[in-house]
């Protein structure tokens, strides 16, 4: 059989490697590597052994082409899991069938873009016949991951399996080069938690101008990792600190008997004040307060606020609680919102293009509530925020004034908050830091 042949060809190869293989290492044993490649020549193969060897191999290697395929797919915008599976073979019933035990565990259409999927495809026998669809599996979030299997029968089932987490509080310290996000970012600080870094500091840091090149901070806060040791989520911050030009700010996540929770400064001091200077995210300062050359009326005259540069329907938060006093037209300032708050103040917003749903006068709102949206209107030379602080009715600079004060611990709930600022203290001076570059979860 040609079988045989194949095989013959192949051992006689062998015998020649093997016999100039051994004249390199003993050049005297030429007259023994001839006699045994003889031996090998004349040798009496039976066909069967050797045919029953080489078909034992062609099985396995059947036996391995048969082995479930897994393709690892990323969902693109646009993409339906449906028309996925079909794409990667499934019959359209199979792909509708798979969906339907997959709804039990989780809704098809919340699979954002760039998912990671894995399909699991079985090759014919015949290698001519279509594959067909075992099942799929994916991470929907780092707790859990969920899969859809073919049974025996043809059916669907669906598994989800939950994904133990590892819990620590960790450390992270950086000092400003460029900006403060450069700086949180190369620290291995996560959005999340620089979201929280910038809501507490915002309210004594003017991120403009406070912020200079070598301040530093300190950031305590918890973090889960997976079972590879990857940081996939980061929760709450339980203290950080910036030092600005060599003065330190610290704020201690606390929380009050009443179940309010809050940031304290050392003296037990809320970090909250009663009304914000920056009534608006990513606000640019374009005009001061103070004594000005009107852009369209050409003279000098008191600008009784401060411009914020951003475009037409940014929204505008309430710089404090309070109740609205005016929201509508108001001359030059065209769109007009006023907000009265306790002890004598109150704050105006300019040049809108229209009001929050809900807003009107008599209405309370409460501090960060959006109430308007950035416009152009009155004597207005484009898109901006102008914001005036008033005190008994009088318009003060907001940039300067000292803002009234929000909540101060006293009595046994500042003995309770010293006791959790120590204990604080004292794990943070044990926590591990993770170390410059770190990464941070997704």
């Amino acid at each position: 059989m040609e079988t045989g042949r194949i095989v013959r060809r192949g051992i006689l190869a062998f015998a020649l490697v093997v016999a100039v293989a051994l004249l390199f290492i003993d050049p005297g044993s030429g007259n023994r590597i001839q006699q045994a490649g003889a031996a090998l020549i004349d040798a009496d193969f039976p066909n069967t052994s050797l045919t029953a060897s080489t078909l034992e191999g062609d099985s396995q290697l059947e036996e391995a082409a048969l082995l479930p395929m897994v393709r690892l797919l990323a969902v693109e915008p646009g993409d339906t899991l449906a028309q996925i599976l079909i794409d990667e073979g499934a019959a359209s019933s199979e792909a509708h069938a798979a969906i339907d035990v997959l709804k039990k565990l989780f809704n098809p259409r919340d699979l954002k873009s760039g998912q990671e999927i894995e399909v699991t495809l079985q090759p014919s026998p015949d290698g001519m016949s279509a594959t067909k669809f075992m099942g799929l599996s994916f991470e929907p979030d780092y707790t859990r991951e969920i899969s859809v299997t073919r049974g025996e029968d043809g059916g669907f089932t669906a598994q989800e399996i939950k994904k133990p987490l590892k819990h620590e509080v960790v450390k992270a310290e950086g000092r400003v080069d460029s900006s403060l996000y450069e700086a949180a970012i190369k620290a291995g600080i996560s959005n999340n938690v620089l979201t929280t870094m910038v809501r507490v500091l915002s309210y004594d840091v003017d991120f403009q101008r406070d912020i200079q090149e070598g301040d530093s901070f300190t950031v305590f806060f918890e973090r889960w990792f997976d079972d590879k040791g990857r940081p996939v989520h980061d929760g709450d911050v339980f203290y950080l600190s910036m030092t600005l030009s060599g003065k330190p700010l610290h704020y201690y996540r606390f929380k009050a008997a009443d179940g309010l929770i809050d940031y304290f400064n050392q003296k037990g001091e809320s970090v909250k004040k009663a009304l914000l200077r920056t009534p608006a995210d990513g606000a640019r300062i374009t005009s001061k307060f103070g004594s000005r050359k009107h852009p369209i009326l050409g003279y000098s005259r008191m600008h009784k606020g401060i411009d914020f540069g951003l475009p037409t329907g940014a929204p505008i938060q309430a710089a404090g609680e309070g109740v609205v006093e005016m929201a509508g037209p108001n001359s030059g300032y065209g769109n007009y919102l006023r907000i009265r708050h306790t002890n004598g103040y109150a704050t105006a917003y300019a040049h809108l293009s229209g009001f929050a749903k809900g807003v009107r006068v008599g209405k309370r709102v409460s501090q960060g509530q959006v109430v308007a949206y950035v416009g152009s209107t009155g004597m207005s030379t484009g898109p901006h925020l102008h914001y005036e602080v008033m005190v008994n009715g009088h318009q003060v600079n907001p940039l300067s004034i000292r803002m009234p004060s929000g909540r101060k611990l006293a009595g046994k709930e500042l003995d309770r908050f010293n006791q959790a600022r120590l204990d604080t203290e004292h794990n943070m001076a044990e926590a591990q830091s993770i170390g410059k570059l770190a990464v941070a979860p997704n």
